[in-house]
């Protein structure tokens, strides 16, 4: 087992003080930053940094950040949340670690969705039928995984075929 314990803080955002969210970081007993390479390779090549290690990736909404020593978590409802994220972590990162010989590490970050090319495919009549005020709002949720398609009333078949197209590359399924 490589990552036995850590100490977690909770606060909230300094930036927004009247947000509804909390931010934690979970200070780890031990170095991690061996076993981040299996890690980006295993949760599906995200943001990876060599110097210093680390791997960023979103789940459910949450941006993630592992750094060797620490994990930073944003966008949480509460304490409970946060530790049933970082356990889970903890889970993943030392199954990663012990199946290591099995995993090819990943120093490579994923490519990401361009929010121009997603744009081009868009009606950009601004209609706000998708609950968003601008396309260009629009596709930047959909570059984050956030928004599919199929959250656009007004697109044709052609173009929704275009941008499942275009999606599918970086692995979301719209």
């Amino acid at each position: 087992m490589l990552l036995k314990s850590y100490t977690k803080e909770i606060f909230n955002n300094e930036c927004m003080p009247s947000a509804m969210s909390v931010q934690c970081f979970a200070f780890l007993d031990e170095d991690i930053s061996e076993a981040l390479p299996y890690l980006n390779a295993f949760l599906g090549r995200h943001t990876y940094i060599q110097d210093p290690p680390s791997v960023t990736f979103k789940v459910q909404g949450k941006l993630i950040t592992v750094h060797s020593k620490k994990i930073a978590i944003n966008a949480l409802k509460d304490e409970e949340e946060a530790t049933k994220i970082i356990e889970w972590l903890k889970r993943e990162i030392n199954a990663v670690w012990e199946n290591r010989g099995e995993i090819e590490p990943s120093y490579e970050s994923a490519p990401i969705p361009k929010v121009f090319e997603i744009l081009k495919l868009l009606p950009k009549t601004n209609c706000r039928e998708c609950g968003q005020t601008t396309c260009m709002v629009f596709a930047s949720m959909m570059a984050e995984g956030a928004k599919g398609a199929e959250d656009c009333p007004p697109l044709d078949d052609s173009n929704s075929k275009k941008l499942y197209e275009y999606m599918r590359q970086f692995r979301f399924d719209f």
